[in-house]
């Protein structure tokens, strides 16, 4: 028998998160209701079917068999999945001998299975999970090979699901898929680039909130249609499911790669202007080493925290970097905190951790805090302002676009929202927008 810290690894390694029934019975269900006899049903990543099964609780029992051999396909690639789909059949009144015959170990992923009925194919599924770089690293050879040839671009095992279903011709589908296809730039560009010139998303689900057992992952239902002609713009509704739940339409375009939360993008491009301010990150230990002199400064150890606040030290630098650090006194906050004066954005050294600046020694980590160093230089109090002007306009564009641009973090119910992770690439973006004229009289 299986201990539980192996079951967790071969999960992972297989890109497993089994679907509990509920996400059926709520959410999938209202989709297809008035639907059931019009499809063969397949799930391809089966696990223990509970994304098709109670399809038959809405059957009536005698016509259960029938309807299971007319409309019911189910695959996985792991043995015993399929026999706990076969048991569990048994008890919808399914016996074994019919159940086999629709319910099959395969390798979907590697070998498309052939399906044959009367009726047009419906894939629902959650498909595996597992991201091309964890793959390399842990140099799990049998899934490399997957992503060779035709996958070629393709960056997870999710989105060779969905590519194997646009080659197979598959017009409807319902994924459930880790919300980065719709909101991440180079890590789903290529697969929606390839998936939503063909299909549009006729509604979603965004859940922010944990519905995997093992895995906190962020997750949305999606449902898919293929469309014939253009495709330069996708609009649809989505619900938002979380400490409470909110509709948000989308409007997904091609010129944005189909990206959702492109509008902060939009709003970047349509502020940054020459002579507005930039920014570089990072104050290295190694840069203090080579500026040593007769000038103190106290500095964040931005990866020494011991649970009730992080170490300062006391460095002796040059004139040029004392004064580097003393005209730059923000640092940016990540990840928010969960409280709403501790939201990510740019805060002062000072205030927060009375010292005069962060450094880091090693390999950076980009949910700590980060020093951040404005170009062109201006005093310290003007940086202030520009910390000031920047948290007004994220807070603006969060208000916007629901944060949308911005990466989940944490799923708590302590937290008066849900928190969010800011990158890098967006406080450089977002700074560009800010010009000297914006400081004056502020």
């Amino acid at each position: 028998m299986k201990s539980d810290h192996e079951d967790v690894n071969r999960r992972r390694d297989l890109g497993v998160h089994l679907t509990p029934e509920e996400i059926f019975q709520r959410y999938i269900y209202p989709m297809i209701s008035d639907k059931l006899y019009h499809y063969a049903w397949m799930d391809l990543f089966c696990g223990e079917g509970n994304l098709i099964l109670p399809m038959l609780n809405y059957i009536p029992y005698k016509d259960r068999v029938s309807f299971f051999s007319k409309h019911i396909y189910m695959f996985d690639i792991q043995e015993e999945m399929i026999e706990r789909v076969v048991n569990r059949l048994k008890e919808y009144g399914i016996p074994e001998n019919v159940a086999l015959r629709n319910i099959r170990k395969n390798d979907s992923i590697a070998n498309y299975p052939k399906i044959e009925s009367d009726f047009p194919p419906f894939h629902i599924t959650n498909p595996p999970y597992l991201y091309i770089g964890y793959i390399v690293k842990r140099k799990i050879e049998r899934l490399m090979r997957y992503f060779d040839s035709e996958n070629s671009g393709l960056q997870d095992l999710y989105q060779i699901a969905l590519a194997n279903d646009l080659r197979n011709g598959i017009e409807n589908m319902i994924y459930i898929l880790p919300t980065n296809f719709i909101f991440s730039e180079a890590g789903s560009n290529f697969a929606r680039g390839m998936i939503l010139s063909s299909y549009t998303i006729k509604e979603a689900i965004l859940f922010e909130r944990r519905i995997f057992y093992h895995t906190g992952m962020n997750v949305g239902i999606f449902h898919f249609s293929k469309i014939m002609g253009n495709n330069d713009y996708i609009n649809f509704k989505a619900r938002k499911i979380g400490s409470y739940e909110r509709s948000i339409t989308y409007s997904l375009k091609r010129s944005n790669g189909y990206r959702a939360g492109a509008g902060f993008d939009d709003y970047v491009r349509s502020h940054r202007r020459e002579g507005n301010f930039d920014a570089e990150f990072y104050l290295h230990y190694e840069d203090l080493l080579m500026n040593s002199g007769e000038n103190e400064v106290l500095l964040v150890n931005s990866k020494d925290y011991d649970g009730r606040g992080y170490r300062i030290d006391r460095f002796l630098v040059n004139e040029w970097m004392y004064s580097r650090i003393m005209n730059n006194p923000l640092f940016v906050r990540t990840i928010d905190s969960g409280r709403w004066d501790g939201r990510a954005g740019l805060y002062s050294v000072r205030d927060v951790f009375d010292a005069d600046g962060v450094y880091v020694r090693g390999q950076t980590y980009r949910t700590n805090p980060i020093q951040i160093f404005l170009r062109p230089e201006i005093d310290a109090n003007m940086a202030l302002k520009l910390g000031k002007v920047f948290n007004e306009r994220l807070e603006m564009l969060r208000q916007s676009f629901d944060s949308d641009f911005m990466t989940t973090y944490k799923y708590t119910d302590s937290s008066p929202y849900i928190r969010k992770y800011l990158g890098l690439k967006h406080v450089r973006n977002l700074i560009n927008t800010i010009s000297p004229a914006d400081l004056e009289g502020h």
